[in-house]
């Protein structure tokens, strides 16, 4: 139903000045009764409480939306209730009331009336022409304006794909927040349009929800939101949207028009027309960026595994896994030997072998493991397995065009004879002859520079790191940082990762801290949001701090590389040591070298990171030390109509 069929003239109340959210509640429910729209005005009154008390109907932005479905409902309406001067509903002073009262059985029509309304409220500016609207017949062609082009909109995008169908698949190095939160916006805008909507996710556990060749054979659209590697083959010859996990949480509007209205490229080819397109598709790679990243999503867990296995060797004795220590211990050497001579030796192979077959496919990935372990064994280390990796995948590819026209009889015998080996074997010249020698003596030297690192440059460091790893949350500089701290890793040098997780664990902490002390900074959806992120930040997923950054980054990202950047040299500057590079709280008592210094740097980067965030962000609404402010303008000869705006336009600054 239309709102400007529901609301009503002789429904608005335009001077809402009400002691209490109680007083207000109860005129709101009168002039429902004065006007005829309620069968029992008691009855109607306890459902309204009855959702009131089931959680709290604000909205943010001084908007509260008390609603209720009632059998005492004749005909389903809403009051509008507006106080220049504002009441603290139940935590933030709001100016705009909407009381909806519909129908018992009016489900469906109930949902709708609140979605367009918390869509129209969302807009800044139409909220404040309500708040400065003369009369009622003002407000009445506010909400006709806005729902004129609200139905523009939907007749031109939404309603276009109603009934369309669309398949997608999310996918990030870590496999964590960024997969799902991709799949989550898609999904969303998908449900929003009337879009039928299957999206794969690629996570850290494995894939969910995954497509059938049935499910991409139906589909109206295709979008590819990844940064890593992707299994193409059901896509053969489909037009495919490719795109960031970043930018499908950001622009899924953009990403599902573009699908629905083929502006995709086609993937392969099977048709003859089409053969031109294949070639193309398959010389054109993905940026650097991508295959790196891809070979350090499936490394990530070997590092962890094995940190966490060496560190809680260490639990019995710093050498209780050598056997010609006094402190041996036989269950601290099993746990040493599965953490270091195992998953540790398989780290930069597995970095190397999947960054090659990111490349060239599955016949790139033995190529890159040998080149990788020949990294390993030459002393070029994480630096030389990226350029194993980067090498095979290329010298593959390259191969694949020398070879492309065997006899038909040898085509079976190219993915997995004639591709790898000789893959290998450029690969193991380049390594062996051109790379190990120099890269040994850069990762040498750097280790030693940086073990013997103290005092200042010790603070530096880990102030750069640290305020790196928080400044774009998964970025490109994110990502730098977080690579040069696993190549430290992979050397056995833990300070550099120490400092690493406090940056990406300080910004969500912060920002949760932020909610919880300046709660008047916030509208009720942040604060909510804030909560999760005290869980999310504590488990080192700093991604949970990327919507508060989206909505106000010239507030937020300074406070957050300032407050990391503080945490991360006050870490480094106590030599502090973390043999698990990812887990957040679950791993600190058992992989720091010092568990209360480590949590005691991560407090401390939260609060400065919160306290900038107070400092910076103005109140959403005026206080209750503001009132006497606002009494104070009331007593000035400007008319009361124009302090009330002023009053209200301060409290949104």
């Amino acid at each position: 139903m239309d709102l400007v069929n529901m609301l009503k003239v002789e429904n608005i109340i335009l001077d809402a000045d009400f002691s209490s959210k109680e007083e207000l509640i109860d005129n709101m429910i009168n002039v429902l009764s004065i006007n005829g729209y309620l069968k029992n005005e008691s009855a109607f009154k306890k459902d309204i409480w009855k959702r009131e008390n089931e959680i709290s109907t604000e909205v943010g932005y001084g908007v509260a939306l008390p609603h209720a479905k009632s059998s005492s409902v004749k005909t389903p309406t809403i009051v509008l209730a507006r106080s220049l001067k504002g009441l603290v509903y139940d935590t933030e002073r709001c100016h705009l009331f909407f009381m909806i009262a519909a129908n018992e059985d009016a489900t469906e029509e109930h949902l709708q009336t609140l979605s367009r309304l918390s869509s129209l409220l969302m807009d800044e500016v139409f909220r404040a022409n309500l708040i400065l609207a003369a009369s009622s017949e003002e407000i009445m062609d506010l909400f006709k304006q806005a729902e004129e082009i609200e139905l523009k909109k939907d007749n031109s995008s939404s309603k276009a794909y109603e009934g369309k169908k669309i398949v997608g698949i999310t996918g990030c190095p870590t496999g964590i927040a960024h997969t799902f939160m991709a799949a989550k916006s898609l999904q969303n805008q998908a449900d929003k349009w009337g879009i039928e909507a299957k999206i794969q996710t690629n996570g850290s556990s494995g894939v969910s929800n995954k497509l059938s060749s049935q499910d991409i054979e139906e589909a109206d659209g295709i979008i590819i939101a990844s940064d890593i590697k992707t299994d193409m083959e059901l896509f053969e010859g489909k037009k495919i949207i490719t795109a960031s996990t970043r930018e499908a949480i950001h622009y899924p509007e953009k990403l599902i028009m573009n699908s629905i209205e083929d502006k995709g490229e086609v993937y392969g080819g099977k048709e003859e027309r089409l053969k031109q397109d294949k070639e193309k598709t398959r010389m054109k790679q993905p940026k650097i960026y991508t295959h790196l990243m891809n070979g350090v999503s499936f490394m990530i867990p070997f590092v962890v595994a094995g940190g966490i296995f060496i560190a809680i060797s260490f639990m019995f004795g710093i050498n209780a896994a050598d056997p010609d220590s006094p402190q041996y211990n036989q269950f601290a050497a099993f746990l040493g030997t599965i953490g270091g001579d195992a998953a540790f030796a398989l780290i930069v192979p597995i970095l190397a072998g999947y960054i090659a077959y990111s490349i060239a496919d599955r016949p790139g990935l033995a190529p890159g493991m040998i080149g990788g372990m020949l990294a390993s064994i030459g002393g070029s280390g994480f630096l030389g397995g990226m350029i194993a990796g980067i090498v095979a995948g290329y010298a593959v590819l390259w191969l694949k065009k020398v070879f492309k026209n065997l006899p038909e009889a040898l085509q079976g015998l190219s993915p997995v004879l004639i591709l790898p080996l000789l893959g290998t074997f450029i690969t193991g010249l380049i390594m062996f002859y051109l790379v190990n020698a120099p890269l040994s003596w850069v990762n040498t030297s750097l280790q030693e520079w940086l073990s013997g690192l103290t005092g200042a440059n010790a603070i530096l460091l880990g102030a750069l790191l640290a305020g790196m790893m928080a400044f774009d949350m998964g970025g490109p500089i994110n990502k730098t940082a977080s690579a040069f701290g696993l190549a430290m890793f992979a050397s056995q040098v833990y300070e550099p990762s120490a400092a690493l997780m406090v940056g990406g664990m300080v910004p969500p902490l912060g920002i949760a801290l932020a909610t919880t002390l300046f709660k008047n900074r916030f509208d009720t959806e942040e604060r909510n949001a804030g909560k999760s992120a005290y869980i999310l930040g504590a488990a080192f997923i700093t991604e949970a701090a990327i919507p508060f950054a989206a909505k106000d980054p010239l507030r937020i990202i300074p406070a957050n590389t300032i407050g990391a950047a503080v945490g991360g040299a006050i870490c480094m500057g106590l030599g502090i040591s973390l043999q698990a590079p990812h887990g957040g709280i679950f791993v600190i008592p058992i992989a720091a070298s010092s568990p209360l210094l480590y949590i005691l740097s991560v407090v401390i980067g939260a609060v400065i990171t919160a306290s900038i965030i107070g400092l910076l962000k103005k109140p959403l609404y005026i206080n209750e030390t503001n009132k006497s402010s606002v009494s104070s303008f009331k007593n000035s000869p400007v008319p009361e109509s124009q302090v009330s705006a002023l009053s209200y336009e301060n409290a949104k600054k």
